[in-house]
């Protein structure tokens, strides 16, 4: 009885620790998705022939944290798009959980704010799951390589959430210029701030 109640605790711990460990890490190549975008449209990373790598970005509408970011999400990708680093945003949550972020309410916000990004819906959140996407917003930088999109980055936008004005480090803006020069992210992993992404309940 104590081996079998030993054996069932650790099998426990072990399903339990897999479960964290799942996501692409750094150095991963990630795989290829079709979202549906607020124009109706389905969106892939292989649609975009020209494109350098991809600034994916896990947020949201109702999320304090994404709201934060907002602007500082679409300056993104007015200064990169054009240099082949465009802004990926995706809304991972479950609209049962919070109506906010439900397809309509996201068509009504990208439209309100003039999103010149693509705002892709993850109903069946397998995409957060395959990346290992945590928070919103968390951001999974790729560079694109012989046709692969190689994980350089994996964090925040920057280092501080609550006031633009007094960011230090821009660490996606860093870990591009740094890829575009050909030398290593010198920050390939931040800790991701925002609030939890709300996983559909079994």
């Amino acid at each position: 009885m104590k081996t079998l109640l030993f054996t069932s605790i650790l099998l426990v711990l072990t399903t339990s620790h897999t479960t964290v460990d799942i996501g692409y890490k750094v150095g991963d190549m990630a795989g290829d998705f079709k979202l549906k975008n607020v124009d109706g449209k389905m969106v892939s990373l292989a649609d975009d022939k020209k494109a350098k790598g991809f600034i994916v970005i896990f947020t949201c509408n109702h999320c304090p944290f994404s709201q934060a970011y907002e602007q500082r999400i679409i300056d993104l990708h007015k200064k990169f798009a054009s240099k082949g680093y465009p802004v990926i945003a995706i809304n991972p949550n479950d609209a049962q959980r919070e109506p906010e972020d439900s397809y309509e309410k996201m068509k009504e916000r990208a439209k309100d704010k003039k999103y010149p990004f693509v705002y892709l819906h993850d109903e069946t959140q397998q995409v957060a799951k395959m990346y290992g996407a945590a928070r919103t917003p968390h951001v999974f930088l790729l560079q694109k390589i012989k046709g692969q999109n190689k994980v350089v980055y994996i964090g925040a936008i920057d280092d501080n959430s609550e006031e633009p004005t007094q960011v230090k480090e821009r660490y996606v803006e860093m870990a591009i210029q740094a890829i575009n020069a050909g030398k290593p992210v010198v920050k390939p992993t931040t800790k991701a701030i925002g609030c939890t992404i709300k996983w559909k309940k079994n």
